[in-house]
């Protein structure tokens, strides 16, 4: 419990300490008009509360991501809480921060245009198509992923669930923010935090033997350690709760209805440490619920547990009927309401590359077609498929955006290492992943024993190349 307590502590220190100073480095300036204000063409630029611009934001970049990877992280053992916790408070959540308040100060632009502005146009133009790509694979996972589980709990064929959850994304995606989003989605929000408050309520004080971190446990526990190699692969799985890249698309929306600039703390900052206190609860519990780490191993091995059953299962299991609703609204409802936000942020980005003027819906249609055309065809294609993918590239654009927060704190002349040190380490994993990782999954399967150096040679290049390139334009 001793471990539980201090992660816990330690992610809320994080906003109530180490956001301050991140804050001053920014430099906010409440002066400064915001882009709901300046712009406000009651679609997508629109002054919304800051409790709802909150709740939205950790509903957008959370979804499944803290529960389904915490889980999954936790086969790897008690490694998971070091990530989750360093990861979240000096990575993830500076990183969060700043791709909403780089947005905000440039009218709300999407992730594309703010990299292209500090990293250049040809980085902007591979960012375009990446950005895109990653939207659409992250909205179809969350149109099939629920399309199953509402097959097999509430019955009916999951093709019709497809055509249903689409249609609502469609629906969603064209409406102005404040209509549904706005109005919805800060309940679902709330009804996420208020889940974690009571599985973590549970752990606290209920009858549940926590085990604590030893420096012994900090090894591979996963069953599978030869294909699931500790590092890098646990930095990949884990990325909501830690950093994901993902969240850099979803910031802008929220840029978009901020009514002045020193709400971004809670809004980008608040947000991302929230998640990682919600991945450290269930990583907590997918190692204690089955007794110890090697237990959660020994479940996925003997009956081919997903998450999703994981949390079915504790749910019901400690909260009986009441568990099961919410189970239902933590693997249903919240996934669904991340696919459809990321969606719109496709539909945002898209329309940005065109100069497609979204006030208009016709306008709004017409980007959104292919958009949806695209997501229809994707979905065809196998889950698992489609999911293998998602992590690395949230990884990698994660990294991407790591390197311009650098660049931009570097070109205003401001200490740039609390981004340039996170995006070397971000560097590092992402290259080991892709050579060492099995080809099913989206690596090149090499030997471990060059695929380090090669990965190390690789991110000091980059370093070099950054330190050169900036010290040139000091």
């Amino acid at each position: 419990m001793i471990i539980f307590i201090s992660c816990i502590l330690i992610l809320l220190g994080g906003y109530f300490i180490f956001s301050k100073y991140i804050v001053k480095l920014f430099g906010v300036n409440d002066k400064n008009i915001t882009p709901a204000l300046k712009i406000n063409d009651g679609v997508d630029y629109y002054p919304l509360p800051t409790w709802k611009i909150y709740t939205i934001q950790f509903l957008n970049i959370a979804g499944l991501g803290p529960i389904f990877g915490a889980i999954l992280g936790a086969m790897y053992g008690p490694a998971a809480y070091v990530w989750v916790v360093l990861g979240c408070v000096f990575m993830g959540a500076t990183h969060d921060y700043f791709s909403g308040m780089i947005s905000l100060r440039n009218n709300g632009a999407s992730v594309p245009e703010t990299v292209g502005k500090y990293l250049g146009d040809f980085v902007k133009n591979i960012m375009n198509v990446f950005t895109l790509l990653l939207l659409i694979f992250v909205g179809v996972a969350f149109v099939i992923g629920p399309a199953g589980l509402l097959s097999t709990i509430l019955g009916g064929n999951f093709k019709i669930w497809v055509y249903l959850i689409f249609l609502y994304y469609l629906i969603a995606t064209l409406l102005p923010i404040h209509q549904i989003i706005g109005k919805i989605y800060p309940f679902f929000g709330i009804s996420l935090i208020v889940m974690a408050i009571m599985v973590g309520g549970y752990l606290l004080f209920g009858n549940i033997q926590l085990g604590e971190l030893k420096f012994s446990s900090l090894k591979n526990l996963h069953h599978t350690p030869t294909q699931n190699i500790l590092f890098p692969m646990l930095f990949i799985v884990i990325s909501c709760g830690a950093i994901s890249g993902f969240h850099s698309t979803q910031s802008p929306m929220m840029a978009r209805c901020i009514k002045k600039e020193s709400l971004g703390r809670s809004v980008f900052y608040g947000a991302m440490i929230t998640e990682g206190i919600v991945a450290c609860i269930w990583a907590t519990v997918a190692i204690n619920y089955f007794g110890n780490t090697e237990g959660l191993n020994q479940v996925f091995i003997e009956k081919g547990s997903n998450p999703a059953w994981i949390v079915n299962e504790v749910c019901n299991t400690w909260f009986g009927k009441t568990g099961a609703i919410i189970a239902i609204i933590g693997v249903i409802a919240c996934p669904i309401t991340t696919g459809d936000t990321a969606f719109r942020s496709a539909r945002l980005t898209l329309a940005e590359m065109l100069k497609i003027n979204q006030q208009k819906l016709q306008n709004r249609i017409f980007v959104c077609l292919p958009l949806f055309i695209i997501g229809f065809i994707l979905s065809q294609l196998n889950f698992s498929t489609i999911w293998k993918y998602l992590g690395l590239s949230n990884q990698i654009l994660a990294t991407i955006f790591l390197w311009t927060i650098a660049v931009y704190l570097s070109a205003n002349k401001k200490f740039h290492w609390v981004a340039t040190l996170p995006a070397v380490f971000m560097t590092m994993v992402c290259s080991i992943y892709i050579l060492v990782a099995p080809i099913k999954n989206g690596g090149l399967a090499l030997d471990t024993s060059y695929s380090y150096w090669i990965a190390m040679i690789f991110s000091l290049i980059v370093f070099l190349i950054f330190m050169r390139k900036t010290s040139n334009k000091s």
